[in-house]
């Protein structure tokens, strides 16, 4: 952050606490439920307890349509556009890129790298036991593929939606950033 005149604010994990207070729950199950899209199995349970809630009475008490997802999502949407309107800011994940696509003031950033590369970072620099590394990175790749295309349709890993794809692997992440500062300060913003 600091290569990008200090001026800038980063937010990253700061978006569970943000989300938290404005859906009012608590930072756990945000982050249990943050970036996960609800499987097939849970969605066609919700919809058919919205439209037939009969068929799901226990007892005299029908199970009730879970909203919390929508809401969080909400919320989440409603902290990166109010982080955006106060400009200089990294946003990262949670459906940014397509929850900014339409602004022409922002740069959409998508960081790549081989999946032994990405396991060495999760074991050593994140703390991922390294026996359950490969089922973390695909379980994590495949909650955020889901979240992207069931809250926004979108794909992913769709490369043409980004400005940059930057291979942290082959440039090193302060090579990354450095292409980042680099294109931020070609656009002016710095």
């Amino acid at each position: 952050m600091d290569r990008l005149g200090g001026s800038w604010t980063l937010i990253d994990n700061e978006f569970i606490d943000q989300v938290a207070r404005l859906a009012g729950f608590s930072r756990d199950e945000v982050a249990r439920r943050e970036e996960r899209a609800p499987g097939l199995l849970e969605r066609l349970a919700r919809t058919l307890a919205a439209a037939s809630p009969e068929m799901f009475v226990t007892g005299e008490t029908p199970i009730p349509v879970d909203t919390e997802e929508e809401t969080l999502v909400r919320m989440t949407e409603r902290v990166i556009a109010e982080a955006a309107a106060e400009g200089r800011v990294v946003l990262v994940g949670r459906g940014a890129q397509a929850v900014l696509a339409m602004r022409a003031n922002a740069l959409h950033v998508y960081v790549i790298a081989a999946t032994p590369f990405r396991k060495t970072v999760a074991v050593e620099r994140l703390g991922v036991d390294p026996a359950t590394v490969d089922r973390v990175i695909h379980e994590t790749d495949h909650q955020r593929d889901q979240y992207v295309k069931t809250h926004y349709g979108r794909d992913r890993q769709d490369l043409t939606q980004y400005d940059l794809v930057l291979n942290a692997e082959r440039l090193g992440f302060d090579g990354a950033a450095n292409v980042i500062v680099a294109e931020v300060k070609r656009r002016g913003w710095i």
